[in-house]
């Protein structure tokens, strides 16, 4: 493909920006007295974060294979999703484009920065059609493609990721923030050829760490300097920092956590088979399942009766509800109380 000047898709303001640079965070000291950032000198968390989120992003390295450097550090996805659309769309003059359905704070965080919000329009089987993906970005030219793999809240991965990046002139944003639960790669592995590409998972799915807030975004050195210069000065906080620290220390954990969530996945889709008033359940690369219901109303009422809240899709997707994996217990109630449905 053709070399990408990512500069010239950067808002002028943005890339004219200083960013705001802490002295300690730039800088090794042994025994440092801390005098410079007016903070208490009582407290267990009375000193302010590492700014540049530096061992995370090194222990994100080893286990990714990427460089620190390329690896961007956010309080949960969704920073990372506002200040990518901050850094290349212009107010009220570009779009962005999304699929439907999806995600959906794309579009808001779109709209809080005054941009246009295209959607295309997946068909039967929640896949894009290429031909309308390249009538839209003809016809309509917008800056940034949201592209959610495993995709919410339909489950299934988007075939042909590559394809789309090649032929968007302008950032791609791969949302991976279920990629653990599939068998599909990441598309992590295309950012060295593509840099206009960039890659977001999260530590609050598969690491059982959404109190957390810690989100990922995975780009060319370039673009996340970017995201480096736009960010609050201290974004995430210090115990968040040390609980996802002390998870990658402890990947075995997470894996084991990972395997007994699929396994309930696989146990809850032979359930389902049980379950007359089921439809339909969309194959799901996730750890939840999209599923068409007879009678959905009656279906999502009695759920809540029995303070079991699941996901409400219709009438967006008709007749359906997002119902996530829990654990054994819960799983089993859930069945049994469809199966009294």
């Amino acid at each position: 493909m053709t070399a990408i000047n990512i500069n010239r898709f950067v808002r002028k303001n943005i890339s004219e920006l200083q960013p705001y640079i802490s002295f300690r965070d730039q800088n090794e000291f042994a025994n440092p007295i801390l005098m410079d950032a007016n903070e208490s000198p009582f407290g267990e968390f009375n000193r302010y974060p590492d700014s540049t989120h530096k061992k995370i992003r090194n222990q994100i390295s080893q286990l990714k294979g990427i460089s620190p450097k390329q690896i961007s550090v956010g309080n949960g996805s969704d920073e990372l999703i506002d200040l990518i659309i901050k850094i290349f769309c212009e107010p009220k003059k570009d779009s962005i484009l999304m699929m439907n359905p999806s995600f959906a704070m794309y579009g808001f965080y779109a709209a809080i920065n005054e941009n246009s919000v295209l959607k295309i329009q997946l068909d039967g089987n929640f896949e894009i059609q290429k031909e309308d993906f390249l009538k839209i970005t003809t016809e309509n030219q917008p800056k940034i493609f949201f592209i959610c793999s495993p995709n919410n809240p339909t489950g299934n991965s988007i075939k042909d990721i590559e394809f789309y990046i090649e032929n968007f002139n302008g950032i791609v944003v791969v949302d991976e923030a279920y990629i653990e639960f599939s068998n599909e790669r990441s598309a992590v592995e295309l950012i060295e050829k593509f840099p206009n590409l960039i890659v977001s998972q999260t530590f609050s799915k598969a690491w059982g760490m959404a109190g957390a807030r810690i989100g990922i975004a995975y780009s060319s050195q370039e673009i996340s300097q970017l995201i480096y210069t736009v960010k609050a000065p201290y974004n995430v906080n210090s115990l968040s920092l040390n609980l996802v620290s002390k998870s990658l220390e402890n990947v075995s954990e997470f894996q084991n956590n990972l395997e007994q969530i699929i396994a309930e996945r696989s146990w809850l889709k032979e359930e389902f088979k049980t379950i007359k008033s089921i439809e339909k359940v969309f194959p799901t690369d996730a750890n939840f399942f999209l599923i068409q219901f007879k009678n959905v109303e009656t279906v999502y009422q009695k759920l809540l009766e029995n303070e079991i809240l699941t996901s409400k899709r219709f009438p967006q997707i008709p007749n359906c509800i997002r119902i996530n994996v829990g654990n054994r217990e819960e799983n089993i109630q859930l069945i049994n109380a469809l199966k009294n449905i």
